[in-house]
């Protein structure tokens, strides 16, 4: 990789910018000083900037977030703070969400570079299951699930909603795994047969089990296991 694409990616700055930064000398390679932004740069050369070091990627990267409220799933928002605000890894902003969650919701969101393993997420063809703790306003009838089993009509929209499955756990708190994505799908869901989400939390994605001892804010990497299941979906 050239020099000043590597500066420009660790240090989220453009090749101008990058330009100014070599001929201060304020670059190093394996301990040299580099000047010139078409260097060709090895994985195996480490690369200082002002004396700290930055890391090459290697490969694509997975991580599992722990998404408090009030934050987006967006790399950049000009209004509200995103979930990259919580992850302190180089190169941040390459990340995006596999899966975004509303603002109001919390629990378990995917961060990636890899577009095609996240594709496999959000594709409607691959009918990726994920599951919610659902707190509503009123006790959940009787007869709710087995109308999401069945599908139900959302607000607006043409067809009825794919067989879904609920546990109810306490009167006005159940569990819903779905395998479609339509807009604030889990509350239109429950608004169809008069109850209302007053919150909500996402504990699962496919194979993927939110971590019960990620704090909210907190994330870590996948595992290989983790990562692997995605590509069966």
């Amino acid at each position: 990789m050239r020099l000043d694409k590597f500066l420009s990616q660790q240090l989220g700055i453009s090749r101008n910018d990058v330009g100014r930064e070599l001929r201060a000398g304020r670059i190093t390679v394996d301990d040299e000083i580099v000047k010139t932004g078409a260097y060709k740069l090895t994985p195996e050369q480490q690369v200082m900037f002002d004396g700290s070091l930055l890391e090459q990627q290697q490969g694509p990267r997975y991580f599992m977030l722990n998404k408090p409220q009030r934050y987006v799933c967006s790399t950049d928002d000009p209004i509200n703070p995103t979930v990259l605000y919580f992850i302190d890894e180089p190169v941040a902003h390459k990340l995006h969400t596999a899966g975004r969650l509303d603002m109001d919701t919390t629990g378990l969101v995917l961060l990636t570079d890899d577009g095609q393993w996240s594709h496999r997420i959000t594709s409607p063809k691959h009918h990726c299951k994920k599951t919610y703790l659902v707190t509503l306003e009123c006790p959940v009838a009787a007869e709710t699930a087995d109308k999401f089993l069945a599908g139900v009509q959302l607000n607006g929209e043409k067809t009825v909603t794919k067989p879904a499955q609920l546990e109810i756990l306490e009167p006005q708190v159940a569990r819903l795994t779905i395998s479609e994505g339509r807009y604030h799908q889990v509350k239109r869901m429950f608004a169809a047969v008069g109850n209302r989400v007053t919150s909500l939390h996402r504990e699962r994605i496919g194979e993927i089990i939110l971590a019960p001892e990620l704090e909210p804010g907190e994330y870590r990497s996948l595992t290989e296991q983790e990562i692997a299941s995605v590509t069966l979906l």
